[in-house]
């Protein structure tokens, strides 16, 4: 049987869907569980292909934890940018809702985990969970100031 051709996608494109990838199987199982190879077969690709793209699992990690973020905070600020900052913050939606619950909380907690036996993701996960408690500070503050939430 000869196998199906693949398509070559433009290096973007192809980045985009092995973070996809790498996001379905380390939220589905863990950091430290998860392995190239079973990343490169989710994508469709070979890993001398993954690591075209990404130098390390633990890049390709951090690709995949900024993200997630970056998702969750454009949801965020799209809806507070359509319907102001308290009815924004109450009009998200499930997905959103989804991703802050389950998916981000799940691939921050395998880094922090990790963080303590690497100095590389516990320097990345430091700066990265900064921007997002600057962000919820914002957000909340704003919120506040709209009456939504009481300061108290």
């Amino acid at each position: 049987m000869t196998p199906l051709p693949t398509t070559r996608l433009p290096a973007a494109e192809r980045r985009e869907a092995l973070v996809e990838a790498a996001l379905r199987v380390f939220s589905e199982g863990s950091y430290a569980g998860a392995t190239t190879a079973q990343i490169a077969r989710e994508a469709g690709i070979t890993e001398p292909i993954l690591y075209r793209h990404f130098a390390s699992k633990r890049e390709l990690y951090f690709a995949c934890l900024d993200e997630a973020w970056r998702r969750i905070r454009s949801r965020i600020e799209s809806s507070i940018a359509e319907f102001g900052a308290c009815e924004g913050w109450r009009a998200m939606g499930p997905a959103t809702m989804r991703e802050m619950k389950v998916l981000v909380p799940s691939l921050w907690m395998q880094a922090i985990t990790e963080a303590g036996e690497d100095a590389e993701i516990r320097r990345h996960v430091r700066g990265h969970m900064r921007e997002v408690h600057d962000f919820f500070a914002d957000v909340l503050r704003r919120v506040q100031a709209e009456g939504g939430i009481a300061a108290d």
